[in-house]
């Protein structure tokens, strides 16, 4: 048995000390949060919907885009560097499994927490709550965690798909994809920072898993 990647023991030691970390200083949210917000967010605005829209968008469509060029070579298209039918699994399953079963079906609907933009600190009615507390007054589709950093952060998925020559670069700019679309949940008062870590490093661990189960070898 090939032992398990390092960057996977990792990432789950990284989501259990941001665990901890905010589970002892939950105020550490709202400090951060309070950088953004001086009576309104920073994103309460047109162009800020424009922007998020972006990053909310960009990895459905990437993620088309590379089962659109399987099923073209499939159907006899000469596509360069389509993906082969292991890597649109990989593409796929990472995506329903982490970003959709386990952050916004699994947890977000669950686990009750409401978004800054609706506690008392910043012009909400609702009670803060720190993230391991499941009693907020949240109903449905709330913070924690974010799925929009859960998603920008999958962007590293297609990036490990890429071709070698490209690999290393895209895997940098997927992970700023993902930085700039979790720091702008924040800075639009829609997700604490723990709340987009914990997205964040769900999806990471569920994608560098699943490569580990479909390319136990090494790869793609």
């Amino acid at each position: 048995m090939t032992p398990i990647p390092r960057i996977l023991l990792a990432l789950v030691a990284g989501l259990v000390v941001v665990g901890v970390v905010f589970a002892v200083w939950p105020d550490l949210d709202l400090a951060v949060t309070g950088l953004f917000y001086h009576q309104v967010f920073f994103g309460d605005s047109p162009i800020g919907r424009l922007v998020r829209n972006f990053f909310r968008v960009t990895p459905i469509l990437v993620l088309i885009a590379f089962a659109g060029l399987y099923f073209a070579r499939r159907f006899g298209f000469a596509v360069r560097w389509a993906p082969d039918g292991r890597s649109t699994s990989f593409l796929v399953a990472s995506f329903a499994i982490g970003t959709g079963l386990i952050v916004n079906l699994g947890m977000k609907d669950h686990l009750h927490r409401p978004r800054p933009n609706h506690v008392r600190e910043f012009g909400g009615t609702d009670e803060f709550k720190p993230w391991y507390r499941f009693d907020g007054a949240c109903r449905a589709n709330c913070g924690f965690p974010s799925g929009e950093a859960a998603s920008g952060f999958w962007m590293v998925a297609p990036a490990l798909v890429a071709p070698p020559p490209f690999r290393a670069p895209a895997v940098a700019g997927a992970l700023a994809f993902g930085a700039v679309a979790s720091a702008l949940r924040i800075a639009y008062g829609h997700h604490f920072l723990s709340d987009v870590l914990f997205g964040a490093l769900i999806t990471l661990i569920v994608v560098f898993a699943l490569r580990r189960v479909l390319w136990p070898r090494g790869g793609p």
